[in-house]
């Protein structure tokens, strides 16, 4: 479980490390840096995948991505005695992203290239400094994975430290190219790790979306990002799942109803859901775009195989206040099986969540284009410290 979560100078998180428990929810008003958190979250996935490069370059770039803000903000400029204004830059030019654990630890440092001309892609950001450590604070003692620049060495357990890649070009990660099953066990476990977090983002229900289109069905414990295999994924967790937990989720939205994922003859799966009062059930492309989305969730959450960490964005759209409740509950019961991240900006659903189980809300706001969290000063803060370059 991640117990601490740090980004520096991404969009208004110029400084922000937030603390993490078991259901956290991520609130605050528009534009306070909800999307932010969760974006930053996104990128701390795609290392594990060695494309967080191509991710920056799909926001606009490095450039466009980082704090646009001073480097430094002193309380006389946040109290309005002086003007904002920059200074002379006494840092590199860093994007940092990180988590911590009690198991492993992680940060990266992206940078500025050398504006050298040799190459057509200077714009591209270079990755500086990645760092693997085996606590929640990061200490000489267990650091045990080291990249600087294009050089890569890991701690041995007797033999101190041994150099392993000495050119890894700007672009790549460490993640990607050191992780063996031999000499670095515990690169390739973390990333692994990273690479099951799971992220639901706004799933599709209009006319068109894909969940409404009947789909060859194949076993499917984990639903896909664009619900196209909801009907599949619900009658998995009918045959492998917790039907029992499907049925309850149903009832409580729905009182008398139920769903399940029927098979055609040639093969193609389409979700029936039969309502209370109804002589037939209804077909997907019947069901409104509100309960449409909240069968979404039921698959999404009630998954016969859960991730290491689920984050969901804004899972309350289009849904009737009536199910902010039945949703938080489903929340609730998905957090006592993994780590859950829910970035909303519903005030029902946020109640909801903070009744139904032991839920830490993370309230942001924004000050001067800076991000921080409502109530949390630097001595409440995790203690964190970035790797120098």
């Amino acid at each position: 479980m991640l117990e601490t979560l740090a980004v520096s100078n991404y969009r208004s998180l110029r400084n922000l490390v937030i603390p993490l428990q078991r259901l956290n929810v991520v609130t605050g008003p528009n534009g306070s840096g909800k999307s932010n958190v969760y974006r930053a979250l996104r990128l701390l996935a795609d290392t594990a995948q060695g494309s967080v490069i191509q991710s920056l370059a799909r926001e606009g770039g490095l450039e466009s991505t980082l704090w646009a803000g001073p480097e430094g903000m002193p309380r006389s400029m946040k109290r309005g005695e002086q003007p904002v204004q920059g200074t002379v830059r006494s840092n590199p030019v860093s994007l940092r992203l990180g988590f911590a654990s009690a198991e492993f630890s992680f940060a990266i440092d992206l940078g500025v290239p050398p504006r050298d001309g040799t190459s057509a892609f200077n714009g591209d950001p270079e990755i500086k400094r990645e760092c693997i450590w085996t606590s929640s604070v990061q200490r000489p003692a267990t650091l045990f994975a080291d990249r600087n620049g294009p050089g890569v060495r890991i701690r041995g357990d007797d033999t101190g430290w041994t150099q392993v890649i000495m050119n890894l070009a700007s672009f790549d990660s460490m993640m990607t190219h050191s992780a063996d099953p031999r000499d670095a066990p515990e690169i390739l476990l973390l990333r692994e790790q990273i690479r099951g977090w799971r992220f639901y983002d706004h799933f599709r229900t209009d006319v068109h979306a894909p969940a409404r289109v009947p789909q060859v069905g194949t076993r499917t414990p984990v639903l896909g990002n664009d619900g196209a295999d909801l009907a599949a994924a619900i009658q998995t967790i009918r045959e492998i799942g917790d039907p029992t937990a499907l049925d309850d989720a149903i009832e409580d939205a729905f009182p008398g109803g139920a769903v399940a994922g029927t098979q055609s003859s040639d093969g193609r799966f389409e979700l029936d859901m039969q309502q209370y009062g109804l002589l037939r059930p209804l077909k997907v492309a019947e069901l409104s775009d509100g309960t449409l989305r909240y069968l979404l969730w039921v698959a999404a959450l009630l998954s016969p195989r859960p991730p290491g960490l689920l984050v969901l964005n804004e899972p309350e759209t289009s849904l009737h206040p009536d199910l902010m409740e039945p949703l938080a509950r489903l929340i609730s019961q998905m957090a006592s099986r993994t780590q859950v991240i829910v970035v909303s900006h519903s005030l029902p659903l946020v109640a909801a969540l903070e009744a139904e189980a032991d839920c830490q809300r993370i309230e942001l706001q924004k000050e001067l284009g800076e991000t921080s969290v409502v109530g949390l000063d630097r001595f409440d803060a995790p203690a964190w410290h970035w790797p120098k370059r």
